[in-house]
């Protein structure tokens, strides 16, 4: 009689095991799968959608020093190659000229640098991703959040959030701290930059950065993106010539 209950009793935990493995598996293993399947959906987006190469569009940036009371707002057309080089055409600059030159032509330098290096793509070779749940928006957007981790320290990379949109799986807002400095000049970085989705593209809208320098301190940079033409025959194209030239102007 013991061995038959001894018996019985092995082959219950023997039928109990596999369904203890089922209910480890959809307690853990989903939020991993679920994690994969919309970073994959975002890397599929990123190359399908219409692109941001070969596009410009219109950019006002504010920038001001407390430190110094100073401040400076410049307007520039900005230009993405087919190789993802940036480049600027300066159209009007009102301000400070301590501003435009150590702090806005700085930046539109780093920028453009970055750009042209080609480092700061947000994929797995770049980064470590930690999914950190679903979240709806006070405008009923659901995001999925993703903290994210730079495996190296390159310009460009940055420490901080991926917000993605639910439905397009394309980004709505990045935000961090540089892990590395674009500029000598430049002590910290920090940023939010904000984006929309147009004709499936995510195009920028919005960025808001806090800069620490080594010559002025604490600086507030804004910038806003309109007017995008996703190729050089849109709008605007007959004043992309010369930008690199123009923003020469500003760096002297």
């Amino acid at each position: 009689m013991r061995s038959i209950v001894i018996l019985l009793l092995a082959c219950c935990i023997l039928a109990a095991a596999p369904t203890l493995a089922l209910a480890d598996g959809a307690n853990g293993q989903p939020k991993s799968l679920e994690a994969n399947e919309i970073l994959n959906r975002y890397f599929a987006a990123k190359a399908h959608q219409n692109g941001l190469r070969g596009a410009s569009m219109d950019v006002d940036i504010d920038a001001s020093v407390p430190k110094l009371k100073k401040q400076g707002r410049l307007r520039a057309l900005r230009k993405i190659s087919e190789l993802g080089k940036i480049t600027y055409k300066v159209l009007g600059f009102q301000g400070d000229n301590t501003v435009k030159n150590e702090v806005i032509a700085r930046y539109l330098e780093a920028e453009q640098k970055g750009g042209q290096e080609g480092k700061y793509e947000i994929n797995k070779e770049n980064y470590k991703f930690k999914y950190k749940g679903e979240h709806t928006l006070s405008t009923g957007k659901i995001i999925y959040i993703f903290f994210l981790t730079p495996r190296h320290k390159e310009v460009g990379l940055f420490k901080g959030e991926l917000w993605l949109d639910a439905q397009s799986y394309l980004p709505v807002m990045e935000k961090g701290r540089f892990v590395k400095n674009p500029s000598i000049f430049f002590k910290r970085v920090e940023f939010v930059r904000d984006y929309k989705i147009e004709d499936g593209t995510a195009v920028p809208q919005h960025m808001d950065s806090t800069i620490t320098t080594r010559i002025v301190g604490k600086v507030n940079l804004s910038i806003d993106y309109s007017n995008f033409s996703p190729d050089h025959t849109g709008p605007g194209s007959e004043r992309i010539s010369g930008a690199a030239n123009s923003f020469a102007l500003i760096a002297k």
